[in-house]
């Protein structure tokens, strides 16, 4: 197995990291050391992650964390879900797509499903047997959620779903997606609603291509079609149509915590393996840590590196308390994926030419750092949403 990052960098442990935290940390690191790594690279090729691989993450637990046992979870809290992300950060399998999985979809389904939809759906994405995906950008509508355009009109008991998504994160595999719509054009935000639909043999759905990205190349990100596609009105999340958007204010601090979380577990292995390359690497007869430059870098950025996790892991706290607001929420993601984008830099810049090399963790963390500052709401979004509350 290789190295922890946070042992290596002596980060603080949060009070929230009770011993079952600990130990799913553990054996989600291993977990993801020894199933998911030694495939990586030919899920990288691939551009999408095997889907016998989400299967054995739900055989050991690793799906929906936070959904009670009642509904198949593991009954745990986001504590246990950020014990997953960071291993996946520290471990480098990026792009497997569980995280929006376990903390984005299934909460949804969580918090404003029906007793029925529960039971029918939360156990099914506990497997692996449903992957979850959501689909809100279209080609005119990113962080303009209320420019959506899609469309779905009441037929009977059926709702007709027209429209088109993209970049949508576990586009080619997921079967289970919630679809942000227009129930009423004429309503603006409040005519917004969230739509669960099952993919498999639905007529009217269809899957574009799996989108060639710069970086998260082992995580398909596709483009969604919609063309009279049929779907019990049963399936609205909510007990009213026009809830949507309110919804979706009440998820998104979540989603920019998970972000912020993927970042600092980035920032710090990009450290630790870093820290590990100047010790072993010689110019002018010397290790490049004997230089002054090496070390004056490298403490600046584990100070950044800690001031980061500090942050993260008060964010963490207050949210399971149900205290994490927006504001707070967008100050996170903004500012640790900011600080993710600098450090894998200038981490870069100190192996050299090696660090431009794929063959080397770092070159990939570089690509696949650059898209956390776009989704999830723009970190410009960020910073307009945390200027309204001076």
């Amino acid at each position: 197995m290789t190295s922890d990052p946070a042992t290596i960098l002596g980060t603080p442990k949060p009070a929230w990291a009770a011993a079952d935290v600990a130990m799913l940390y553990d054996m989600a690191r291993r977990f993801m050391t020894d199933e998911i790594a030694p495939h990586y690279e030919t899920y990288e090729k691939n551009e999408i992650v095997d889907r016998s691989a989400w299967e054995k993450a739900g055989a050991a637990g690793l799906l929906c964390a936070s959904m009670p046992e009642e509904y198949g979870g593991s009954g745990g809290t986001y504590a246990h879900e950020s014990a997953i992300i960071e291993a996946i950060g520290h471990v480098g399998v990026d792009g497997f797509g569980i995280v929006l999985h376990n903390a984005i979809v299934a909460p949804y389904i969580l918090h404003y499903g029906s007793e029925e939809q529960k039971r029918n759906w939360l156990p099914r994405l506990a497997t692996g047997e449903l992957i979850g995906a959501i689909a809100m950008t279209e080609p005119g509508a990113g962080s303009d959620l209320q420019g959506v355009k899609t469309r779905a009109e009441k037929d009977g008991n059926q709702y007709r779903i027209n429209g088109s998504k993209t970049f949508i994160t576990n586009g080619q595999h997921a079967n289970l997606i919630i679809v942000v719509t227009k129930t009423d054009p004429a309503q603006g935000a409040k005519g917004v609603s969230l739509i669960v639909v099952e993919t498999d043999g639905a007529q009217g759905f269809e899957r574009g291509r799996n989108l060639d990205k710069i970086g998260l190349k082992a995580n398909d990100t596709s483009e969604l079609f919609f063309n009279d596609l049929r779907v019990p009105t049963a399936n609205l999340l909510g007990t009213e149509e026009g809830q949507g958007f309110v919804q979706l204010m009440q998820q998104l601090p979540q989603e920019r915590l998970l972000i912020a979380g993927q970042a600092i577990a980035m920032i710090e292995r990009a450290l630790a393996v870093t820290i590990d390359y100047v010790k072993e690497r010689q110019a002018f007869g010397r290790p490049i840590l004997d230089f002054q430059n090496t070390q004056f870098k490298l403490a600046e950025m584990k100070t950044e590196a800690t001031i980061g996790r500090v942050f993260y892991n008060d964010c963490v706290a207050r949210h399971i308390s149900g205290g994490l607001d927006t504001v707070t929420a967008s100050m996170a993601k903004s500012w640790l994926s900011d600080l993710q984008c600098k450090i894998v830099d200038e981490c870069l810049q100190l192996f050299g030419g090696y660090g431009y090399m794929n063959e080397y963790p770092i070159a990939r963390m570089y690509r696949d750092a650059r898209v956390q500052r776009i989704y999830g709401g723009t970190n410009e979004i960020m910073k307009l949403l945390i200027a309204r509350s001076l």
